[in-house]
Formats: C-alpha cells, structure tokens, sequence
C-alpha cells in the first residue's frame, strides 16, 4: 500500500521524504492555501521539486464545468508532469467531475476521484477512467457511516469488476483505520502531517534502544559503536 503525505509545507514534506520511504504527495485548495502562497502552481512546483523519482503528486481542479476541468486538468499535467515525478489530478466526483474524468482520461491525464462520499460514485469514476478514488473516511464517520468499510468495499467492488483504479483513502483520524485499510489490500492512504508523523514510530521503540545502548556502554565504553572494535 501506497502512503503520500497530505500536506504542502515544504519544510514538512522534506523531512519527511528525508526520513521515511513515503511514496508520494496530495493537496487541495485548502492545503494549498494554507501555505500562505498566493500563486498555487509556483508552491506545487516547489514540492515537485523535493519530491523524489517516482513519486506522485496529487493536486486539484477548481473549475466547475466539465469542459473546463479537463481544461484545467491538461494544464495541471503539461505544466507540473513529465518530469521525475507522476501526476494526477484531482477531480470530485460529482456529475459534471464524471463527465470530465472520461474526457480527461481520453486525453492521456492521470485522474484521481476526489470528494467520495459512497461506493457507487467511487465505481462510477473508476468506469469513467479514474486511476485513484478517494474517500474520506473519517469524514464518513463523522456524518453517521463507517468510512473504513465505504473504502473497503470501494476497494472490493472496483476489483471484482476489473477496473484497474485503485483507493485513496484519505482523512483519517488514527493509525487503526489505516491498518484495516492495508490489512484489506487497498491501494493507498494519504495521511495529514501530525498523525503521519506517528504512523512508523512508537515511543516504546526508542526505550528499547535506549535499553540495549545503555547495556552495551557498560560493558564496552561510553560512546563505543561497533566501528571502535
């Protein structure tokens, strides 16, 4: 399973690529704008910039019509893809977003669903061509439904019919939703900066180290590695 971070800061983004293998990075137009950088393509750049060979980076439309998403879609990808990183587009799956993932999949742009709150619109986008569909799970919980199960059987549907799309679980709350999700084969998550910093790391981990270095001092010296033997 995929896991990108769900951010726009920089400074976060690379540290985070710079510690942990991360395959990739979303946005939207809140993140973007919280950036406090009022030229949106110049501060997507800048992270494709960090970002390492092969990764994707997911950014959005904010047209409304479908004739003009596809247009802003095709100069999303001609402007930030074809270089060392894969881009996809976001695209919300309302009637006109459906329209326009058809007619942008047709154009060769890689298409991500975004704004599912279902299973059928996620299996409708993935009809239309999308290569990712991204619910919002805690998002779901929040409104009464259990998000986790939404994406799983997004997941299991999409695959039962063939369809190469894959998930992109987003808006979580806790590591335990993304470990259902990954423990289901879903293709992917994008986790928000603070929980994403606690998803491969665990204070327990840390003591033990500490425990071995301290027993391995007393024995051999302060300091000592195994470089000075």
């Amino acid at each position: 399973m995929k896991i990108l971070i769900d951010d726009a800061d920089l400074k976060k983004i690379e540290e985070f690529f710079d510690m942990y293998p991360y395959d990739g990075v979303t946005t939207n137009p809140t993140i973007l704008s919280k950036t406090g950088n009022p030229d949106p393509m110049d501060q997507l750049k800048k992270i494709a910039a960090l970002m390492p060979e092969g990764t994707d980076l997911h950014a959005q439309v904010l047209s409304t019509s479908a004739e003009d998403m596809v247009k802003e879609a095709k100069y999303m990808t001609d402007v930030l893809g074809g270089g060392k990183i894969n881009m996809f587009v976001k695209i919300p799956a309302t009637p006109e977003g459906l329209k326009a993932m058809a007619m942008a999949a047709k154009e060769g742009v890689n298409v991500t669903a975004t704004a599912i709150y279902g299973v059928m619109p996620a299996f409708m986008a993935a009809k239309a061509g999308a290569k990712y569909l991204a619910p919002y799970v805690n998002r779901l919980d929040v409104l009464g439904y259990d998000g986790v199960k939404i994406a799983i059987d997004i997941h299991n549907c999409v695959k039962a019919a063939g369809y190469e799309a894959e998930v992109l679980g987003a808006s979580f709350k806790n590591s335990q939703q993304i470990l259902e999700m990954a423990k289901a084969g879903c293709g992917a998550v994008t986790v928000g900066s603070e929980p994403l910093a606690k998803l491969a790391f665990n204070q327990v981990a840390e003591e033990a180290v500490n425990v071995f270095i301290n027993d391995f001092e007393n024995c051999c010296g302060k300091g000592k590695t195994m470089l000075d033997f």
